[in-house]
């Protein structure tokens, strides 16, 4: 009895390390191969679980622990136009210089540029784009709901197919479920070519699961862009009339030019990704030459297909670099310590820092989370504003030099985990605009006054904020 005992744990010590080996070399390769860089804690959390429990936390880390993967297209090293600006010290051009060293697409020009007041203006903007293209029309998005608003554009998307149209749809796996099941299927007999980015159930054992693609970008032709953080559903554009709940405050924007065909460029990137499939031969080249009354803006694409966490360093960069100013609006503020200390620092040096948010947004476990944070920043002289509605909106302005506007939250999972699209503006009329529609919503906002927690508020806050970034 004991010698079969001692032979039974014998083989299960031998599996077990086995098993702490592969799971630990698994770990290890993934992390070295994709330039993984975690929280100390993540990491710490993820090793002590492999050790102790390597059956259950590999399939887990498989699923949920990889947050880098290979991209189907680079645009390329630092460009001529970032050399040719190095002798300037400006924060644009110290924007335009950190992105090309991150791989990002070189600045490009664009005009016409449409910051829409209200979901109202976006929705007749989108409707324009849809009606109005002549070859091409890619879409992408987070959610694309079964409602009012959704079966409408799902409607236009078809009868543009069937006049022959090359309507591409790409939706997220996850939003795909998100927004009430919508009938995919009938857009695609109607001849609209649809993929879900990472369906959850196709790639739960490919490291996938967990990242999730936000972006959402609408380019008519190669030459129109429609950008913001606005969803295809009901309450970012109209509101629910029956029920009386008025429409989400969004931020969307569209322009033409060049940087609208690098946004199609991006699309194809994650289009080739969601198929597994690869991109064109021919890439149309782009003219990168302004036209009169054009300006400077700068795609930043952030997510598992970027080497670097690009959106996070450039905020980072700006943050402690900035001197005058920065506004930000967001309808979600969870962010790490060195994302949280650089705005502290900044107003403690005399910055004037503007964090405007929702009371109450839509997520309660971000609405739990970001109280800790908060109070550091009005303890370091930050001004905080709420807003009595929902604000979706994502946009930063740093010493009125430079707006970044787009689909990403200042949360860990928009800033490490999603994939996230946002526009960097250099030209200060464009900047200006961005800050403007800013101000005019902060009119509206009550400030924020911290209250000094309790243990138990306390300790539940720690809980929360160990949650929201362990994976």
């Amino acid at each position: 009895m004991t010698i079969a005992y001692e032979t039974l744990l014998s083989h299960w010590l031998t599996l077990h390390g086995l098993f702490v080996m592969l799971g630990l070399s698994i770990y290890v390769a993934t992390s070295h191969t994709l330039h993984l860089r975690r929280h100390p804690s993540a990491s710490i959390a993820w090793v002590v679980a492999l050790v102790l429990l390597p059956y259950i936390t590999l399939p887990l880390y498989l699923m949920f622990g990889v947050r880098k993967v290979k991209s189907a297209h680079s645009f390329g090293g630092a460009s001529e136009s970032a050399t040719r600006t190095s002798d300037s010290d400006t924060l644009a051009t110290r924007t335009q210089r950190l992105a090309s060293v991150m791989a990002l697409p070189v600045a490009s020009p664009y005009h016409q540029l449409n910051i829409h007041e209200d979901g109202t203006q976006a929705l007749q903007v989108l409707r324009s784009m849809i009606d109005g293209a002549v070859h091409t029309i890619e879409l992408s998005t987070f959610v694309f709901a079964n409602d009012g608003l959704g079966n409408e554009l799902a409607s236009r998307l078809k009868r543009r197919a069937r006049e022959g149209i090359k309507v591409r749809l790409m939706v997220d796996g996850i939003g795909a479920y998100l927004g009430g099941l919508t009938d995919f299927r009938s857009l695609s007999d109607a001849g609209v070519q649809v993929v879900f980015f990472v369906p959850p159930l196709r790639s739960s054992l490919r490291g996938r699961t967990n990242l999730r693609n936000h972006r959402k970008m609408v380019v008519a032709d190669g030459e129109w862009l429609w950008c913001g953080g606005r969803n295809l559903a009901t309450e970012y554009f109209e509101g629910d009339a029956t029920s009386g709940n008025p429409p989400w405050i969004d931020l969307s924007f569209d322009l033409h030019g060049a940087l609208a065909l690098q946004t199609r460029q991006q699309f194809e990137s994650d289009w080739a990704f969601a198929t597994r499939g690869t991109l064109p031969d021919a890439v149309p080249p782009i003219n990168l030459e302004p036209m009169p009354g054009s300006a400077i803006g700068q795609l930043v694409a952030s997510g598992p297909d970027q080497t670097d966490d690009t959106l996070y360093t450039i905020l980072v960069s700006g943050f402690f670099n900035s001197r005058r100013r920065i506004l930000v609006v967001t309808p979600y503020f969870v962010p790490n310590t060195t994302l949280l200390m650089s705005m502290a620092l900044a107003a403690r040096r005399g910055v004037r820092v503007d964090l405007v948010m929702p009371r109450k947004s839509n997520h309660l476990l971000a609405d739990l989370s970001r109280h800790r944070a908060l109070r550091e920043l009005a303890s370091a002289g930050a001004h905080v504003w709420f807003l009595p509605r929902m604000i979706h909106a994502k946009a930063v302005v740093i010493d009125d030099e430079l707006a970044l506007a787009g689909t990403a939250n200042l949360d860990e999972r928009s800033l490490f985990l999603n994939y996230e699209l946002m526009v960097a503006f250099y030209e200060r009329n464009a900047v200006r605009r961005f800050t403007e529609w800013i101000e005019r919503q902060q009119v509206s906002a009550a400030p924020y006054r911290a209250q000094p927690p309790g243990f138990w508020r306390e300790l539940a806050e720690g809980l929360m904020l160990w949650l929201a970034f362990q994976l």
